[in-house]
C-alpha cells in the first residue's frame, strides 16, 4: 500500500476573516485564496489538499486526529492557538505526521506574546512572515520531505 498523497491544511481561529481583518498586517488575500495557493502548490507534486478552518480548538484537534488515517502531512496556521495550546501541540505530535507551521505575519517582529510558539520545536517546517505566499513555500517544503 502506497503512502497517501494528501495534506491536511489547518487554519485556526480568525483566519476566516482573512482579507478583511487587519489588512495592514495580513494583506487582502482571503481564506479561499490561501486554500487555492496551497492546493496549486500541492498539485505540483501530485498531492491534494483537504482544508479545514475553525474558530474552535476541539474541531481542529478532531481534524488532526482524522488526518492520521489518510494524510501524509499537515500544514497548519494555528492563529492565536500558537501561543496558548498545549492540546494542539499534543494532537500534532500524537498523530506522528510531519507538519509545517506557518504564520502570515512575522510573529517575531510583533507583540512579545506572539513570539512564543508551542509548535516551534516539533514542527518539521516553519514558514514565518512570507504573507500568504508562505503557504506555497510550506507546502513545497513539506512535500519535498515526504516524497
Amino acid at each position: 500500500m502506497s503512502a497517501p498523497r494528501r495534506l491536511l491544511l489547518v487554519n485556526g481561529p480568525n483566519l476566516n476573516l482573512l482579507g478583511t481583518r487587519q489588512p495592514e498586517i495580513y494583506g487582502t488575500a482571503t481564506l479561499a485564496d490561501v486554500e487555492r495557493i496551497a492546493g496549486e502548490a500541492a498539485a505540483e507534486t501530485d498531492f491534494e489538499v483537504r482544508s479545514i478552518q475553525s474558530n474552535h480548538e476541539g474541531v481542529l484537534i478532531d481534524a488532526i486526529h482524522e488526518a492520521r488515517m489518510d494524510c501524509a502531512g499537515i500544514v497548519i496556521n494555528p492563529g492565536g492557538l500558537t501561543h496558548t495550546s498545549v492540546a494542539l501541540r499534543d494532537a500534532l505530535t500524537g498523530v506522528a505526521l510531519p507538519f509545517a507551521e506557518i504564520h502570515i505575519s512575522d510573529v517575531n517582529a510583533r507583540e512579545e506574546f506572539r513570539r512564543f510558539s508551542y509548535l516551534h520545536d516539533v514542527a518539521t517546517v516553519r514558514v514565518i512572515g512570507e504573507g500568504v505566499a508562505g503557504y506555497r513555500s510550506a507546502v513545497r517544503q513539506l512535500t519535498a520531505l515526504i516524497a
